[in-house]
């Protein structure tokens, strides 16, 4: 869909797509679209990745572009870009322009057409909000985010070498580099892993390699399996924690620890693939 043919725009940050930003989603017209004003920091859901959780198409202002227009002239930019919009979609909390001094009462007033303003969502009497989600995320909370994100987490990295021990002394791992997603508390996750294209049952690492060399690691291993060859991007989708980080006395420790783990991980999984 051209920018011309637009005529609502739901607008946010929409960092993570969670159920709160579906309610605005929903108040869209056939020819509605999404401005995701993108802060290029490590957030639940970066870039492009948004789009996987919408019919809508979806445009991107940067912020740095934005920041220091006051209302006038961002709402002079949108109509520039989007010359027949008539509807504006925003959440309670939306604010905008230079140090964000802009509320919905002064969009109200400068924009000529409508605009919608979408409650609060609240799940078990949890205001959904990407700050709340991101603070389960990081404590590790994963169910919890996951009910709030009305969708999985995941993380998608460059897949890079590990120095080799996982395959010879514990279980095969791919190691991954991630960028821009934000990432869970440190600790192990039971989770399903995109390798070449299929989704498999999984353990996930992250964190400092305490037991070995306390270098920081995130990598998964694909149970039952030893994919000789990851290349290129990898998707993890987190499903449970299954425990915390810890320090082993020596590797057949830590190989025991790593199967009931994998024992574990096979339950959870299945419980949500069925």
């Amino acid at each position: 869909m051209d920018k011309k043919d637009i005529k609502s725009l739901a607008i946010g940050a929409f960092d993570g797509m969670h159920l709160g930003h579906q309610a605005l989603f929903k108040k869209l017209d056939k020819n509605g679209a999404i401005l995701v004003i993108d802060k290029n920091s490590a957030v639940i859901t970066p870039g492009n990745y948004r789009c996987e959780y919408t019919d809508k198409p979806c445009f991107f202002y940067d912020l740095n572009d934005i920041k220091d227009l006051d209302d006038k002239g961002f709402i002079k930019k949108l109509k520039k870009d989007f010359v027949n919009l008539e509807k504006i979609v925003v959440g309670y909390d939306f604010a905008f322009g230079k140090d964000r001094k802009y509320s919905i009462k002064n969009l109200k007033e400068v924009f000529d057409g409508e605009v919608e303003v979408v409650d609060e969502v609240k799940v078990d009497g949890i205001s959904v909000h990407s700050r709340v989600i991101k603070e389960f995320i990081k404590d590790g909370d994963i169910k919890k985010a996951n009910r709030l994100l009305g969708h999985t987490f995941k993380i998608v990295g460059e897949v890079i070498k590990g120095a080799g021990l996982g395959k010879k002394e514990l279980v095969p791992t791919i190691n991954l580099k991630v960028e821009k997603f934000i990432l869970p508390k440190d600790g192990v996750y039971a989770t399903i892993t995109d390798v070449n294209g299929f989704y498999e049952p999984s353990v996930t690492f992250i964190g400092h390699k305490k037991s070995v060399d306390n270098s920081f690691s995130i990598e998964t291993h694909v149970i039952g399996k030893d994919i000789q060859k990851a290349e290129g991007e990898v998707t993890i989708l987190f499903f449970e924690k299954i425990r915390d980080n810890k320090k082993f006395e020596n590797l057949k420790d830590l190989k025991e620890q790593i199967l009931k783990d994998i024992e574990i991980a096979k339950e959870i999984v299945k419980e949500h693939t069925i």
